[in-house]
């Protein structure tokens, strides 16, 4: 059996930097969590997982650490989820609430009813215990290689069937884990042959050939030449299988499932299609379903700029426009059923809604009035609800009074801006496409026009996603003429803007497939909208006229009214010529990414961690910091001390007199290289006019040439020792 002595005699800074190797692994599957999946505000676990790992490092006493940490998961969660005061009543309330809620959840099995601030506090538990199980790992059983090889697993599984791009972080983790598995190996030697660890502490340089042979063989395998991928793309075939619906051949990109998403800041790669019922539709004729707007084009993707606060739209009676009240209007119903298995709490809504009916007599409905989005909730929490009719005025829109629009003067810039990296290539294709027409409606016709011929392709495999330094409407327009109706509407708006006329991204349904008709006394049809409708098209701002959708995607029409005053205009009435209809495409389930504005929440409303939160945070880690430093020998001796009480065996007291040297050399008493430590010892005490450095010397001498000992310390000694410390930091 190993003694005890070979099990604790390795220096604090070696162990504190396999831990640390042990943290910067554990953040390699962090890092991705935010591009992969809904969750916002990573670098808030980030932040919490290094103050777990500080916590464990110092090995303070457990009820100690499980204040501190538990202390920063409802500082944490408060922030994120609550508008309530820390110290508030209210706060412990509403989080009560919300546990005992999740908890029913859980025993019904309702996985998807689960509210984001338990799936956040069940986040911080693991890493919690993550700072545990590392410790344990590389610190206790210095048993680097296991969770080296998961993090290696980990990183290549999410690049390969994921968004995430892991080139770098397969680097970062080869460094790491081969310059921990070395350190380890080395500790553990030192363990093995009970070597004299002082030595090493004050001469590291033993590290740097490790470090040197690490960083150079990352090096040469970073920059050497690589063959082609020797095996197929193995996504297609897998999403294949798994959906049911293949796609042929090497897809570019990622291949995904179809259906509404709530993040678009990455768009790109292909899909499979998805048949999932969402709705039925009970209606007279087509419709668009809108459920929100984006504004602002990052080059990647979509985001909102701007989200307001949301508000109670009371009785059901819907505020938000997207038209001018003097337009012509028709007034229409439809009721919507849902099927339950696709999970959307947003009020899914045609053109003109002004009231609706819900099926639950609780539910309210909260507008977003910046984007359009209105979430359906009950009782404070969102949900999808069964039914509900709605009554909206079908607008007509008049093209001459479109034709006469001048650029608005009631918008700011925000529905006309673009990215800085913005080709000029994309603005000179709008400029050139428009040359001939004088008004802005003709424009929109125009572009609208321009992809339903000029090479585009409407195709759902082999899909480009475009690369770091590639703007998303720069390739399709330029370079693959190859997409869905993302590629199409975010090219249209991007153009459009150029040319300075308002334009916006809109995602909601196409009507789905009729059928049956005359489904009941009112002439309704009956329409089935499945996750294959999920769609985006483009809405432009018309002074006087409001906000009027275009669809650009081959193979679709909008089904918009509109009036003319003159018989001359009537082509203006026909959709521009397309190729024949493709099946209807959905919306992408967009990649995760980090939302340069607001990050989008996918279940429940997330309030926004407040500025004064961060710097409370901020705050409390650098006071416990300057803490630390401040009384780092007073926490060092303290423990110490406590170590000598309660083992006094060699190792410990090994630890001790090294301090203690450790301590003379910071007051500048260095030991010469040709000078024993007895004769160093009579210097000390020389000085501090004492016999105590000496007397420990001589214990310490015995402890190294009779290392069989199993008990040293005792109370004289742990006194002399203290006496010493004293006078020295006196």
């Amino acid at each position: 059996m190993m003694s005890k002595l070979n099990k604790t005699n390795i220096p604090f800074i070696y162990t504190s930097i396999l831990y640390l190797a042990g943290l910067l692994l554990f953040l390699e599957w962090l890092y991705p969590v935010e591009e992969v999946t809904d969750t916002a505000f990573i670098g808030i676990f980030i932040i919490y997982a290094f103050f777990c790992f500080f916590i464990s490092l110092l090995q303070v006493k457990w009820w100690l650490s499980f204040i501190l940490k538990g202390f920063g998961i409802f500082f944490i969660l408060n922030g994120l989820y609550s508008t309530n005061s820390f110290w508030s009543k209210l706060w412990i309330q509403e989080f009560y609430t919300d546990i005992i809620y999740n908890i029913e959840s859980l025993l019904a099995r309702q996985w998807f009813d689960l509210s984001n601030m338990f799936r956040s506090l069940l986040f911080l538990f693991i890493i919690w215990l993550m700072s545990y199980l590392i410790f344990y790992w590389f610190v206790q059983v210095k048993r680097v290689m296991v969770f080296s090889v998961l993090t290696f697993v980990y990183i290549t599984l999410l690049d390969t069937f994921t968004v995430y791009n892991a080139d770098w972080a397969i680097l970062r983790t080869f460094i790491i884990a081969f310059l921990a598995l070395g350190l380890a190996n080395v500790l553990k030697e030192i363990q093995k042959e009970n070597l004299q660890t002082y030595r090493l502490s004050a001469k590291p340089l033993w590290i740097l050939p490790l470090i040197m042979i690490v960083l150079f063989s990352s090096m040469v395998g970073y920059a050497a030449p690589k063959l082609e991928p020797q095996w197929a793309d193995p996504v297609p075939y897998l999403e294949g299988v798994f959906n049911g619906n293949g796609i042929g051949g090497n897809g570019v990109g990622t291949v995904q499932k179809v259906g509404y998403g709530e993040n678009d800041s990455r768009l790109g790669g292909s899909f499979v299609q998805d048949y999932t019922p969402v709705f039925q539709a009970y209606m007279k004729e087509d419709s668009y379903f809108r459920v929100e707007s984006k504004d602002y084009y990052t080059g990647k993707g979509w985001v909102n700029s701007d989200r307001g606060d949301y508000v109670e739209q009371a009785n059901g009676d819907i505020t938000f426009e997207t038209f001018s009240p003097n337009i012509e209007t028709e007034e229409q119903h439809v009721r919507l059923e849902f099927d339950g298995r696709a999970f959307i709490p947003k009020l899914i809504y045609p053109y003109g809604t002004k009231h609706v009916v819900p099926s639950n007599e609780n539910a309210s409905f909260m507008l977003d009035e910046q984007s359009g989005e209105i979430k359906t909730q009950v009782d404070d929490r969102e949900i999808v609800l069964a039914n509900y009719e709605i009554s909206f005025d079908k607008p007509t829109y008049p093209i001459d009074l479109m034709r006469k629009s001048e650029t608005p003067t009631e918008l700011d810039n925000q529905y006309t801006r673009v990215p800085p990296s913005l080709p000029d290539r994309v603005g000179e294709l709008a400029a050139e496409i428009t040359s001939g027409y004088d008004n802005q409606y003709d424009k929109v016709r125009a572009i609208e026009r321009y992809f339903s011929g000029n090479g585009f392709v409407y195709q759902i495999s082999n899909v480009a996603v475009p690369s770091e330094n590639q703007d998303y409407v720069d390739q399709f327009l330029f370079d693959t003429k190859v997409g869905y109706c993302d590629n199409f509407s975010t090219s249209m708006v991007v153009m459009l803007r150029t040319l300075d006329i308002p334009a916006r991204w809109v995602k909601g349904f196409t009507s789905g497939e009729k059928v049956q008709d005359n489904v009941n006394e009112e002439g309704d049809n009956l329409y089935q909208v499945t996750n294959a409708n999920a769609h985006s098209w483009v809405e432009v701002y018309f002074e006087g006229v409001g906000w009027v959708p275009f669809e650009p995607t081959q193979g679709f029409n909008v089904p918009n009214s509109y009036s003319v005053d003159t018989s001359e205009e009537d082509d203006v009435l026909d959709a521009p010529e397309v190729t024949p209809p493709a099946p209807e495409h959905p919306e992408i389930p967009e990649q995760e990414a980090a939302d340069a504005f607001n990050p989008s929440d996918s279940s429940q409303t997330k309030l926004e961690f407040t500025k004064v939160h961060g710097i409370i945070l901020g705050v409390v880690l650098l006071i416990l910091v300057g803490l630390l430093i401040w009384k780092r020998h007073q926490l060092r001796i303290y423990l110490l001390e406590r170590k000598m009480q309660k083992r006094k065996d060699a190792a410990t007291y090994q630890d001790a007199y090294h301090y203690v040297l450790k301590l003379l050399k910071n007051k500048g008493f260095q030991k010469e290289p040709d000078q024993t430590l007895r004769e160093y010892a009579t210097r000390i005490d020389s000085w501090y006019g004492s016999d105590e450095m000496g007397r420990l010397t001589a214990d310490y001498e015995r402890l190294i040439y009779q290392n069989n000992l199993s008990t040293i310390v005792d109370d004289e000694l742990s006194n002399l020792w203290k006496n010493l410390i004293k006078r020295i930091l006196g």
